[in-house]
């Protein structure tokens, strides 16, 4: 049997031989030093080299969302995994695959409803509560990226992105088109509501992502990758605290027997 690696897949990635690394035909001491990581996650994800404004601004995305406290499942994931004895590897992996569709999803769903009323055809306010409509026959009653239920009566991060992509598509960076859609959502969310139901961070981020032109999936890649720097500090401190657990057992690790006598 050959051992070829051809003989198992392609890739425009990375060419490599002896002596010689390239990504997207790039060779690595020529990056080295050069672009800076979101510069490289844009490479390495879509082909190019972003501008120094498209790579700053996914970068605004990436640090808002690298961490939301021990009660998120990920990053509880993370802190339980090092009291069962795990390394930071273990910790992280565990973590990651919480972030499911469920603690994880909700930016992907929302890139996808974004696109849905982009794509509508129809004029902003009318596109808006139908594809919000369609969201909940085909989907779910839940509208993702809006609502919190600890930051009310906003999400702190939300407003911060928000601005940032405004000051982008001022200066050309961005069309603005998806800033203008999320702000359609919230609006319409809250006169259906009669009350505010603010635009989270991963309404926020989506925004971003889809202004950048990241499909869906990728980002709820790019929240990996952003909440893998909280799991990481998360699992590195209860390292250092020698892995135990410290207080009494939080609330949502208590229960109550309901089974047979």
């Amino acid at each position: 049997m050959s051992s070829d690696v051809s003989d198992w897949w392609t890739t425009s990635i990375i060419d490599m031989e002896p002596g010689r690394i390239a990504f997207r035909g790039h060779p690595v001491q020529d990056l080295i030093g050069n672009v800076t990581f979101p510069q490289m996650i844009w490479l390495m994800t879509r082909g190019g080299l972003p501008s120094d404004a498209e790579a700053a601004l996914l970068e605004c995305a990436l640090v808002a969302a690298v961490d939301h406290g021990p009660q998120a499942p990920s990053i509880a994931t993370a802190r339980m995994a090092v009291t069962c004895g795990l390394g930071l590897n273990g910790a992280m992996a565990s973590a990651v695959n919480m972030l499911d569709d469920v603690h994880g999803g909700a930016g992907e769903q929302a890139v996808e409803l974004y696109h849905w009323i982009a794509e509508a055809g129809t004029p902003l306010d009318e596109a808006t509560p139908a594809m919000i409509e369609r969201w909940q026959s085909e989907r779910t009653e839940f509208i993702p990226g809006f609502g919190h239920r600890f930051h009310k009566p906003e999400d702190p991060r939300a407003p911060r992105l928000l601005d940032l992509v405004d000051e982008a598509a001022k200066a050309g960076t961005v069309s603005g088109r998806f800033a203008d859609i999320g702000r359609a959502v919230q609006h319409t969310l809250n006169s259906r509501k009669g009350r505010p139901v603010p635009m989270n961070i991963d309404g926020a981020t989506a925004v971003i992502y889809a202004e950048l032109g990241f499909a869906g999936p990728l980002a709820r890649g790019l929240f990996c990758l952003s909440r893998s720097v909280g799991v990481i500090a998360h699992a590195w401190e209860q390292m250092q605290q020698g892995g135990r657990n410290k207080g009494p057992t939080p609330p949502h690790y208590r229960w109550t027997y309901d089974g047979p006598l």
